[in-house]
């Protein structure tokens, strides 16, 4: 049965292979840029996105929702039980969604939508002037990680 945190480490490697391979293709230059962007953004946001979930689950305690989903957010998480406080570390995240590097990969999911206006209909690859790139992605990936490695490292001392 697999548990939160082996969840989480799962999406993290997965995302990491995307990140790998997004970055194998620019450097080929076949593709540019703006369309590798749109092709791998998604993919590797998800899998961060995922990775993250399961690690507020890790932190918290919980067990693997009946879904089989992952919280998206510290807003989707089991409600706490009365008289017990919220970890430190929900706090944290619940400042870095509001703002930080947290809140950008949580809110790039529209960033590599088709917007109208500035695109032709020739130029559907082009993301928005916003759309975050690949060294974007990757500072995701690494803060991530470093986070809960930072995180894992207190709560097992504690």
């Amino acid at each position: 049965m697999s548990t939160p945190r082996a969840n989480a480490n799962q999406s993290l490697y997965l995302a990491r292979l995307l990140l790998h391979s997004w970055q194998r293709a620019r450097d080929e230059q076949d593709v540019p840029a703006a369309a590798l962007a749109r092709a791998f953004l998604p993919a590797v946001r998800q899998h961060l996105v995922n990775a993250y979930g399961w690690f507020l689950l890790e932190v918290t305690g919980n067990e693997m929702p009946s879904d089989g989903r992952p919280p998206a957010c510290c807003a989707e998480l089991p409600r706490l039980t009365p008289g017990k406080a919220e970890p430190g570390e929900v706090r944290e995240f619940n400042q870095l969604e509001r703002d930080g590097w947290l809140a950008q990969m949580l809110a790039a999911t529209s960033a590599v939508q088709v917007q109208s206006g500035g695109r032709t209909r020739d130029n559907l690859a082009s993301p928005a002037a916003d759309t975050p790139d690949l060294a974007a992605a990757e500072e995701w990936a690494a803060r991530l990680d470093a986070t809960m490695e930072r995180m894992r490292d207190f709560l097992e001392e504690s």
